[in-house]
């Protein structure tokens, strides 16, 4: 009895050693993409477009970030944990920026859809013109943010409560620090855009309505941020 009571309780000991290490070995991952990226988003992005954004700038920070975390508290950290963590931080710069690139562009992608345009769903298009009156006045004010924003950065359609709002930042900045529930994103980088339209970011933004997935932003609107899958 005593024999057997011992072996369960070292097969526990070990079941538990073996969970912990596979948390420790957990690491973050590029995010299979929605769409294929051999056709990538046609009239949008091309697929040589695609190919460097994704899997040469965005698999960038997600190696950044892993060899970042490793031997730290952040090593068995949620992405939005870090981010939140970290931001602010002077002494987590370097962490802060490949963590919140990693969500920043894993939401992007999200966001886009090579089966445009997609019909806005009721309950974001109501929402949109409660804040903006019109979907047209929301496109506009959202563009322009995205086409004058200096430098690099993003352009983000937020909720703030229980209101809608048009947030943006430079470079790695993300909504996540100060608690905002994203909806939609553009990245404005230049690498995001670049190959296919040089420095006509207008150009680009006004393509880039075509291709929105308004579906995805309803469905954070409606069912939340943690219940999407993001990353």
């Amino acid at each position: 009895m005593l024999r057997t009571l011992v072996q369960k309780s070292n097969k526990r000991i070990l079941f538990q050693q073996q969970q912990q290490q596979q948390i420790r070995s957990i690491t973050h991952q590029l995010p299979p993409l929605d769409f294929d990226i051999k056709t990538a988003i046609p009239g949008v992005i091309s697929p040589t477009q695609l190919d460097f954004h994704y899997n040469k700038h965005h698999k960038t920070y997600v190696d950044n970030l892993n060899n970042l975390i490793k031997g730290t508290p952040f090593e068995n950290e949620p992405l939005e944990v870090i981010i939140k963590k970290t931001a602010f931080e002077p002494s987590n710069v370097k962490l802060f920026n490949n963590a919140a690139q990693h969500f920043n562009h894993a939401f992007y992608w999200k966001c886009l859809t090579p089966n445009g345009p997609v019909e806005m769903p009721l309950e974001l298009k109501s929402a949109i013109e409660r804040q903006w009156n019109s979907v047209d006045a929301f496109k506009k004010e959202f563009t322009e943010k995205a086409v004058t924003l200096f430098g690099s950065g993003w352009v983000w359609l937020v909720t703030d409560g229980a209101s809608l709002k048009i947030w943006s930042g430079g470079n790695a900045q993300t909504p996540l620090s100060e608690s905002l529930v994203p909806l939609l994103t553009v990245d404005v980088w230049e690498h995001a855009y670049y190959l296919d339209y040089q420095n006509r970011r207008a150009e680009y933004m006004d393509k880039f309505w075509g291709a929105v997935n308004w579906k995805f932003s309803n469905a954070v609107l409606t069912e939340g941020l943690n219940k999407v899958r993001v990353h």
